[in-house]
């Protein structure tokens, strides 16, 4: 499928969904949609293994929603774009496969809401980020009230949406808001080789991971652990961990097909 907003790449196990719309790839109601369609097409590849989330050109990942679609919305209407936002951040959270958001420049708002939504985040050291709605006089409407505080602490979250200054990439990493901050020239180098080590491992397993320990962050500790031994006896009935028992115990490299 052809895309207007975004461009979809995919090689050796590895997807990569570039937001094209340079210089500031502004998230706006098409893209979102684009995006949504790509991650269910993604979901539904089993040659796909593993997701990297990028933004064309050097200046932006995402420097937030598109204010000049946004400003002549009715309510009525902005509640229909903030569904249609939610529910793609939601698709690419619930992804059956892990994601890596690789920030090479301004992630703001509704771009720091989307890669909020990837399990892992690499900055470049040239991004920066922040939730600056509040200047606007609105508030994040795209999962930064849900999602940052469980990332970062309450504390950090509401220091940075009550703010809504922009911080750079090394205070990011301090915050815990970015697992690892790379120079600007290896980011998307340093992203494919993480999505291909992802890639290599065992998918059944990777999934219930991801499961296991979002289901962990949102129930109590008991139904969690509960979840987490069903997740780790279907595991277990895989050809994958027959794969991984053989390959240790032979001293190779394990080969996983997913099943």
């Amino acid at each position: 499928m052809s895309y207007g907003t975004i461009l979809l790449e995919r090689e050796q196990g590895v997807a990569t969904i570039t937001l094209n719309r340079p210089p500031l790839n502004p998230l706006n109601g098409q893209l979102f949609m684009e995006l949504g369609t790509a991650v269910a097409e993604l979901a539904a590849d089993q040659a796909t293994r593993a997701v990297i989330i990028t933004g064309a050109g050097e200046k932006a990942f995402a420097a937030g929603a598109d204010i000049n679609e946004m400003k002549n919305l009715t309510p009525v209407e902005m509640y229909h774009f903030c569904r249609v936002s939610t529910n793609t951040y939601n698709a690419i959270e619930n992804l059956g496969k892990p994601t890596i958001a690789a920030l090479n420049g301004l992630t703001l708002g509704g771009g720091c809401e989307l890669a909020l939504a990837c399990d892992l985040r690499l900055a470049a050291d040239t991004a920066r980020i922040a939730l600056p709605e509040i200047n606007l006089g609105i508030l994040p409407g795209g999962g930064g009230p849900q999602r940052l505080p469980r990332l970062v602490g309450m504390g950090r979250a509401k220091e940075l949406m009550y703010l809504g200054e922009m911080i750079d990439a090394a205070q990011a990493e301090r915050f815990g808001l970015v697992n690892r901050v790379v120079p600007a020239a290896d980011l998307l180098k340093e992203a494919r080789e993480m999505a291909r080590k992802l890639a290599a491992k065992p998918p059944l397993a990777l999934s219930l991971l991801k499961e296991a320990v979002h289901t962990g962050m949102n129930t109590d500790l008991s139904s969690a652990l509960v979840d987490g031994i069903k997740g780790f006896v279907v595991a277990f009935a895989s050809d994958d961990r027959r794969e991984g028992f053989s390959a240790f115990t032979e001293k190779r490299q394990p080969t996983f097909i997913g099943r």
